[in-house]
């Protein structure tokens, strides 16, 4: 069973970071607060995955300075950015930068609530869909070569006749073969064998 997604709140205010760690533990979520965007780096390494939450504006390195350095780590975790009204350009480049949200000062409880929850959805269906995707390439991993060149083949669109002639073997043996990708692919019907490697092929 996954680990239930923690809540990261980096702010330089005392007093802000409080109130909204406050807010996002009564709403049922787990929550860790930092004073910094150095303190939370300092936690990367054993942090538990979830989404982040940022001031853009803080010392020492700003939100949109932390949205680069999480990219270069390959920190997979949503990151939402909270502005200040003059920080508005700012919060822009760091949705360029690819952050997930940015939310204007003030915002309401229930906005936040909301993109911190459809953060969390997002990586939710994000890890289901790489889970998916590396079992499908453990099952590939099993085709021999020639059931690997049938496979392509057949998400090629070609007949068994084609595939046949390409491989310079009997269409028969292209049956055998095929049965055998259906079986080891776990696959219920050739559109749903399409499906599964296009899947498998998918980046990011």
């Amino acid at each position: 069973m996954a680990a239930e997604p923690v809540v990261h709140v980096i702010d330089d205010d005392d007093s802000a970071r409080e109130a909204l760690a406050f807010l996002i533990d009564c709403a049922g979520m787990q929550v860790r607060s930092y004073s910094s965007a150095v303190q939370f780096l300092d936690s990367v390494p054993h942090m538990e995955h979830g989404c982040i939450v940022t001031d853009v504006r803080m010392p020492e390195m700003s939100g949109v300075e932390l949205v680069d350095r999480l990219k270069a780590l390959k920190i997979p975790d949503p990151v939402i950015v909270v502005t200040g009204h003059a920080d508005v350009p700012m919060a822009i480049q760091a949705m360029k930068a690819g952050v997930s949200d940015f939310l204007e000062k003030p915002f309401s409880d229930d906005a936040i609530l909301n993109a911190i929850r459809s953060a969390l959805a997002r990586r939710s269906g994000r890890e289901e869909a790489d889970a998916e995707r590396e079992a499908i390439k453990t099952r590939m991993a099993t085709l021999s070569q020639r059931e690997k060149e049938v496979l392509d083949g057949l998400v090629e669109g070609h007949a068994n006749k084609v595939i046949a002639f390409d491989l310079n073997i009997s269409a028969r043996t292209v049956e055998v073969y095929r049965a055998n990708v259906m079986t080891k692919m776990n696959a219920g019907s050739l559109s749903e064998l399409v499906r599964m490697v296009t899947t498998a092929r998918l980046t990011g």
